[in-house]
């Protein structure tokens, strides 16, 4: 999938990506419909700092859910 271009659908597929390599026990606060293009170099940044780690420290995994908040519409 090319993610260099913003679209919602980038924005879906990111989110989704995320969600399963984080292994987020609560899914229904980052459902991708809650963010927008409006950030998305720092959603683009965010998901390829999670997608190139095997494994996250319990406060990263804070960090990274705390980012993905402030990033929600």
């Amino acid at each position: 999938m090319d993610l260099s271009t913003p679209s919602q659908e980038n924005v879906m597929f990111m989110i989704e990506q995320m969600k399963d390599k984080l292994r987020m026990v609560n899914v229904d606060a980052m459902k991708s419909e809650n963010f927008t293009n409006e950030n998305y170099e720092d959603l683009l940044y965010l998901y390829n700092m999670v997608m190139k780690r095997d494994s996250f420290s319990p406060s990263e995994m804070q960090a990274i859910v705390a980012e993905l908040g402030s990033l929600r519409k």
